[in-house]
């Protein structure tokens, strides 16, 4: 059975790239627009990894980790943040207490970003 993964990014094209590197490499992708309906899809879907936008307008990639932190049933599911900028702020506000967390800069190479899946879904 294929592994899963929610993809979450406030840009279709972005999400969009992503399924498409995703899915053939054999990976079953969720999709979602937002934090809020991330959070709401990982909590459903029980996937292996998210990968998630940082800085989105609404709910963050930050606070939806935080909010599946709090949740036995998903505090567990390694996270890899996209973002397009990598600063110490940035890094604060991912909430660094939570267990699997990597970070990627966009644009990101494709072969990078499927080597930190295949290394995040192995912790």
């Amino acid at each position: 059975m294929a592994k899963k993964i929610v993809v979450v990014d406030d840009e279709e094209a972005i999400r969009d790239a992503l399924n498409d590197v995703l899915t053939s490499s054999g990976y079953q992708v969720i999709l979602a627009a937002d934090g809020k309906e991330g959070a709401e899809k990982v909590k459903s879907e029980k996937p292996d990894l998210i990968i998630s936008d940082l800085m989105m307008p609404g709910v963050s990639g930050g606070k939806m980790a935080s909010v599946l932190e709090g949740d036995a049933a998903t505090k567990n599911i390694p996270i890899i943040f996209l973002t397009g900028v990598v600063n110490d702020e940035e890094a604060k506000l991912t909430g660094h207490k939570m267990a699997g967390q990597y970070l990627l800069a966009k644009p990101f190479d494709n072969n990078e970003l499927l080597a930190m899946v295949d290394l995040a879904m192995k912790k």
